[in-house]
């Protein structure tokens, strides 16, 4: 609705007169706010007049949103000096001047030219002038004067958010605080009631209310339990006008959030459970799973097992799978089944959690029965005992019985068991087992002092299924008897000084047993018979395994005796007594007079047609001089005669001959000399070895020379016989060449391979001829001949 208010514009002209009042027209949206009227005095008589003065202004005010076609009127500027005749030029300058706000320059009338919003601008200043259009000067001084915007109810309310999320505890109080939330308005909310917000909710009753001042949020619904429903949607309006009816409303959601207490139990689903496990069963191996419900989540949730009571109390164990919260039933003791073959076990599940607030609905556990079934495998069998330990003397005969094993089959079939022992453990065999009753006995002598224990593994294995089988460590000590003689602990090589005296003591002999007796070593020493009384010295038995020697003269000459032999008879203290007899060793030697030895050698004695004993070292030296060089002349004369003229590495030759192999044809020319063979004529009787030098060189025996057209095989027998009878020929001599094979060979092939290709039959009775060499092929051959005659 459009509102018209009366606003006055005076201007005074330069000279005083009587004052008047110019009525502005309807359309001016201002009002007069204070007129200003000033009383002037005349010289003679006391009028009323009006003083010279510039604008008199009131303050403008225009409403926001004007929704009409034509321009909105504002108000109209005067004054007193516009005489209508157009002198005047109204001229409009501040905010929006000539854009928003327009003047008509003749009339002073103001218009809005478009829509204006308080909320972006609620304010305009402007300014105002009255110029002479032929002069352009002003005629008024400039003022400034304000436009105000009223404010309309054109916005809603706004939330600050779109969406709002809260979350609670369950089972709250009623009245318990959710969230707050806020609405604004753009409005001017000094001005009606265009900003005023009241709050309502429109969905989530009778869950939820709202304050409808504060915006604020509470539970209106007692004990609401997450496990029932855990999301709830709030939707709240804002509504301007104070809620009044025509006024505009905004709206926000609420995404509300029920977390979880510990206000559920945990609840077995059933209230037995049943397992199997087999009595082969590892410790701490699982057996089976239970679980408990409980409707809460996280460690309101969790849960904590125990076994409380039952008969398998000690054998059976529980532990909480963290990631499933499932009991993890496993076994702690070995299972038999032939001992007992069911539990039954009570298990508990406790929240390990606990909210007090809660602990009127009953108490946070629950239990459950649970029966284990061990099932019955076939078991290998089992030893009396984890390890035996036996002993046995070393001198025992063999096959002696030094004890035994016993392991028998746990199972009800009790299927009989067989004995072994592991030869990984006893390589050398030295002990044996009875397979049928375990009994361990000796298969080789024993020998403490080499070893003293013996630790071997003897296996028991069922009959009827030797892959069931068990292992048990047996450990033999060997005992000791007496049967090693004493002996000295060290060679004794000692000395007597030839100034020595009477009862001296030269020597303190020990001695060691490698026996091992009971109660300790104990030796005693004597002289052997044959020098106890010849004897130039003495020994003295000290009763603590040691011995002295002692001299049993004054003086000793070196060079009549330089050392001295004593045999020492040892003996031991044990069944049956050992003994033995050890040699001393005594060199005269020539001292000084506090006993320091200087010289063990005896002197030799310078005789006239004699050597001195330097000139007999030197001889001796030439001889073995001598004797060296011959043996090495000898050496290498014999290396020069069997060394090769062809040393190069590429010709070795093969000088092996091998009459059961068949050569590789008249092309190898590697290892023989086969032109004899192509031209028999061609022998070279003089033709010795190329590859070793002859030892001893003999004229070879001049041979007639072979005819033309002579048989190989008369060629061949020739050649024989002149080398098994020639001396100079070697039994490798390379011309020894008594058959041979080859393409367009004069001697052709002896090989019995082509023959029965020939047309004619051939006789082989010139075979016999050739010698005890070819006594078998002879017989080879003349029985097939008599074979084919019958």
């Amino acid at each position: 609705m459009r509102t018209y208010h009366c606003f006055w514009l005076l201007f005074w002209a330069g000279q005083p007169h009587q004052s008047f009042l110019t009525p502005l027209s309807k359309r001016t949206s201002g009002f007069p706010e204070n007129e200003k009227v000033l009383v002037l005095s005349g010289n003679s008589r006391q009028d009323l007049h009006r003083s010279k003065r510039s604008w008199m202004w009131n303050q403008f005010f225009l409403l926001e949103e004007y929704t009409g076609t034509d321009y909105q009127y504002v108000g109209k500027l005067h004054s007193d000096q516009d005489k209508g005749d157009g002198s005047l030029k109204y001229i409009l300058s501040g905010d929006g001047a000539g854009d928003l706000f327009i003047i008509n320059e003749n009339t002073g009338d103001i218009q809005a030219t478009k829509r204006l919003d308080r909320e972006e601008k609620p304010v305009y200043i402007l300014r105002a002038q009255a110029i002479n259009r032929r002069t352009g000067r002003p005629v008024e001084p400039e003022s400034e004067f304000i436009i105000k915007i009223h404010d309309i109810n054109d916005n809603e309310p706004m939330f600050t958010k779109d969406v709002y999320n809260a979350s609670i505890p369950e089972m709250s109080d009623v009245g318990t605080f959710v969230v707050q939330v806020t609405a604004t308005d753009a409005d001017d909310p000094t001005y009606g009631n265009s900003a005023k917000v009241v709050y309502s909710i429109l969905q989530g009753q009778p869950y939820f209310s709202v304050e409808s001042e504060t915006g604020i949020i509470k539970t209106a619904l007692l004990n609401m339990d997450r496990e029932n429903r855990e999301q709830y949607q709030v939707v709240i309006q804002a509504k301007d006008m104070g809620g009044q009816m025509g006024g505009l409303s905004g709206t926000t959601t609420v995404n509300i959030t029920l977390t979880d207490v510990n206000d559920n139990p945990p609840r077995f689903p059933q209230s037995t459970y049943q397992f199997r496990a087999p009595e082969s069963t590892p410790l701490d191996s699982p057996v089976g799973r239970i679980k408990a419900n409980d409707a809460d989540v996280d460690e309101n949730a969790e849960i904590e097992y125990s076994i409380t009571e039952g008969d398998g109390y000690d054998m059976f164990g529980i532990t909480t799978d963290k990631d499933t919260q499932e009991g993890i039933i496993s076994v702690k003791k070995a299972l038999d089944f032939e001992s007992k073959n069911l539990y039954i076990l009570k298990v508990e599940a406790t929240n390990t959690h606990v909210d007090p607030r809660f602990l009127y609905l009953g108490p946070f556990k629950d239990s459950a029965t649970v029966r284990i079934q061990v099932e019955d495998v076939d078991e290998p069998p089992m030893f009396s005992r984890p390890a035996y330990i036996m002993e046995v003397k070393e001198d025992v005969p063999l096959n002696t019985v030094i004890g035994a094993v016993t392991a028998q089959d746990p199972d009800a079939a009790k299927n009989p068991v067989k004995y072994s022992v592991d030869r990984h453990t006893d390589m050398d065999r030295v002990f044996n087992i009875n397979s049928g009753n375990g009994s361990i006995f000796t298969s080789k002598p024993l020998d403490r002092e080499t070893l003293l224990w013996h630790n071997i593994t003897v296996i028991a294995a069922e009959i009827n299924n030797p892959k069931q089988s068990s292992r048990v460590p047996v450990f033999i000590k060997v005992l000791d008897v007496n049967d090693n003689a004493p002996e000295f602990a060290m060679f004794y090589e000692t000395f007597v000084c030839e100034n020595a005296k009477a009862e001296q003591l030269i020597q303190t002999l020990s001695a060691v047993d490698k026996d091992d007796p009971y109660n300790g070593h104990q030796f005693s020493f004597s002289l052997a018979p044959e020098a106890a009384s010849s004897s130039n010295f003495t020994l003295q038995d000290n009763r603590d395994n040691t011995a002295g020697i002692f001299t049993r003269k004054t003086r000793y000459n070196r060079h009549e005796t330089s050392s001295y032999f004593l045999p020492v008879v040892i003996s031991d203290n044990d069944y049956p007594i050992q003994s033995s007899t050890e040699t001393v060793t005594i060199r005269v030697c020539a001292c000084d007079h506090r006993g320091k030895m200087l010289s063990c050698n005896a002197e030799a004695l310078i005789h006239p047609t004699g050597l001195s004993t330097g000139a007999l070292i030197a001889i001796l030296l030439c001889i073995i001089i001598l004797l060296v060089t011959v043996v090495l002349f000898a050496a290498l004369r014999r290396q020069r005669k069997k060394e090769p003229l062809i040393i190069s590495k590429e010709d070795i030759r093969d000088n092996i001959v091998s009459y059961n192999d068949e050569g590789g044809g008249e092309e190898d020319t590697q290892a023989f000399d086969i032109g004899t063979l192509r031209n028999p004529e061609a022998i070279d009787d003089n033709k010795l070895r190329r590859d070793i030098v002859p030892e001893t060189l003999f004229m070879p025996r001049r041979t007639a020379t072979a005819r033309d057209n002579t048989d190989v095989r008369d060629f061949i027998n020739q050649r024989l016989k002149e080398n098994d009878t020639d001396p100079t020929a070697p039994p490798y001599d390379s011309l020894a060449t008594y058959a041979y094979e080859g393409n367009g060979s004069v001697a052709e092939s002896l090989s019995s391979l082509e023959s029965v290709t020939t047309e004619g039959d051939q006789d082989y009775d010139y075979l016999s001829d050739w010698g005890p060499r070819f006594k078998k092929l002879a017989d080879m051959y003349g029985s097939m001949d008599s074979d084919k005659d019958s």
